[in-house]
């Protein structure tokens, strides 16, 4: 197959990419690559709401962008935070336009909530299943584009460049460049090759390296894994935030149903065993503080108590209130017996964001010719060493937009590579046990939780790395051996992001934003990004 633009990921990113792409180049050929089903991504489980300043009688660029700055820790790109507020609200209107419908009070306004990190309230969201929301209206929108082709259960394997042709590609190679992937077609079992003139990869993140997450099962680190074997550059990976309020429920792993930080913000409060509210103890802010103060606090008091859990306490909640603005959240609970206004919800931190990933510029080039990223597998210098709340689906929108505008004014002179190689399988055989995949995804799901978590040390981070090498080690022996499979790929890629995580954490020698190492405790010299 041959396209124009090819898109990996359909989440709120990849699809605002296309859309507009679509758009502007009626005359060109989009394809939109997701491995399940098309609204299978993490923005589909964003509860919380989009960040943007729309009420400018309390509110304004400034303080959006001072909070930020702080948020990120002293990491964050300055030049990139402004750009993304002060864009950020075209991209609103856009959705809206588009036919996204966000919450409003009896006066027709909008319902801004406010959450951990923030000075004002300025999150925009639609009662608390915000990111279905966008999702459905982009691919609505998607679905009226003629130009537009979404390929669903189609898993991309690996990125094609010179390497593929025969040449030596190493991480000091210059002018990489990307002329398409090499995709399992999940529905059919063969892997195929699809040629494009430009690329984008927004594959979302990675929570699924760790035993208990919010992401869905999908969030396995593809696009930035992929990025790596293809020598483009990675940056500040140690910085994976964990969001302090998943819902707990003893005894399962895997995605965690996520108690968002909104909750908090109109009034929730988090107790410890003994009832009493604790986050007075670590900061002024108290519950809304960001979220890497949070889950510390909570990772403290859990271990001060000997428990696996802490909890919110909605009881004093307007009620009325509490079940138009989270729903879902009401009938969660309720389904597994609690009642939120009787009963304290237990919650615990969860792996959910990949602060850093496929470096990016303000373009969303990465450092490999025609291929673009935004989206959560970017990393594009907004975040820093800890996101604030609700930035993400707007870093997704403005990125997403930054990236069409340049790839739509390049595109016609860039010409489809020729004679790119077949996938070539000679020598495999199909696996004889799926044990041996499915036990080293247990394996490093457990030692990345019990060794790279919220709070860290360098005998752990070492510990980490000597058990990813040996699984390394039998896994690339095991995809060298054995027919491509999604599960494999999936081992692969995570096994890959774990890598990329236990490294940089190794090269941060302080503590900073999410990644805290008890062995660095002092602040005093400020470790810039850390690129692999």
């Amino acid at each position: 197959m041959k396209t124009d633009f090819l898109v990996i990921g359909s989440g709120i990113a990849g699809l605002t990419y296309a859309l507009k792409v679509a758009h502007d180049c009626p005359d060109k050929k989009i394809t939109v690559l997701t491995k399940t089903v098309s609204d299978e991504t993490n923005t589909k489980y964003a509860q919380g709401g989009v960040a943007g300043v729309t009420d400018f009688l309390h509110d304004s660029f400034d303080k959006h962008i001072e909070d930020t700055l702080i948020a990120g820790d002293g990491l964050s790109n300055a030049h990139i935070v402004e750009i993304v507020v002060k864009e950020g609200v075209q991209r609103i209107n856009e959705i809206i336009e588009w036919g996204a419908q966000f919450d409003k009070d009896n006066s027709g306004t909008y319902a801004l909530g406010k959450e951990g990190g923030h000075s004002e309230f300025r999150i925009l969201h639609h009662k608390d299943v915000t990111g279905k929301e966008m999702e459905n209206t982009l691919l609505e929108a998607i679905a009226k584009m003629p130009n537009i082709e979404l390929l669903d259960h189609c898993f991309v394997i690996d990125l094609i460049t010179q390497h593929h042709l025969g040449y030596l590609v190493t991480k000091s190679t210059p002018d990489i460049e990307c002329y398409g992937v090499y995709v399992l077609n999940l529905k059919h079992n063969k892997i195929e090759k699809i040629i494009s003139k430009i690329t984008l990869l927004a594959s979302g993140g990675n929570g699924q390296v760790y035993r208990t997450t919010t992401n869905p099962s999908i969030a396995t680190g593809d696009g930035v894994a992929m990025a790596y074997r293809a020598k483009g550059r990675i940056e500040n990976m140690e910085f994976i935030q964990f969001h302090p309020t998943a819902l707990y429920e003893a005894g399962k792993s895997g995605q965690a149903f996520l108690i968002t930080e909104a909750v908090r913000g109109d009034g929730g409060i988090l107790r410890n065993r003994q009832g009493v509210a604790f986050m007075e103890k670590y900061d002024a802010r108290k519950d809304l503080a960001p979220r890497d103060i949070v889950a510390r606090a909570i990772d403290s008091e859990m271990k001060i108590d000997g428990t696996e859990n802490v909890f919110l306490d909605c009881t004093a909640m307007d009620h009325e209130k509490f079940l138009h603005h989270f729903p879902n959240i009401y009938e969660k609970c309720l389904s597994i017996g609690i009642d939120v206004f009787e009963n304290f919800i237990p919650v615990a931190p969860a792996a959910h964001y990949s602060c850093g990933g496929i470096k990016a510029d303000e373009w969303g080039h990465s450092s490999i010719h025609n291929l673009y990223t935004c989206g959560e597998c970017a990393s594009t210098g907004l975040h820093g060493a800890n996101r604030l709340a609700s930035n993400s689906l707007l870093e997704a929108m403005v990125f997403a937009h930054r990236c069409y505008k340049d790839s739509v004014s390049k595109i016609n002179d860039i010409a489809f590579m020729e004679n790119i190689p077949d996938w070539n399988a000679k020598g495999t055989n199909e696996p004889k046990e799926m044990i041996l995949i499915t036990q080293s995804l247990k394996e490093l799901q457990l030692l990345m939780t019990d060794y790279v978590g919220i709070v860290r040390t360098n005998v752990r981070l070492e510990r980490a790395m000597n058990r990813l090498d040996i699984l390394h080690k039998e896994t690339e022996q095991l995809y060298q051996n054995t027919s491509v499979s999604k599960q494999l790929c999936e081992l692969r890629n995570l096994i890959t992001t774990g890598y990329l995580i236990v490294k940089s954490a190794q090269f941060r020698h302080e503590s900073r934003g999410l990644h805290y190492n008890t062995d660095y405790l002092n602040k005093s010299e400020l470790v810039q990004n850390i690129v692999l």
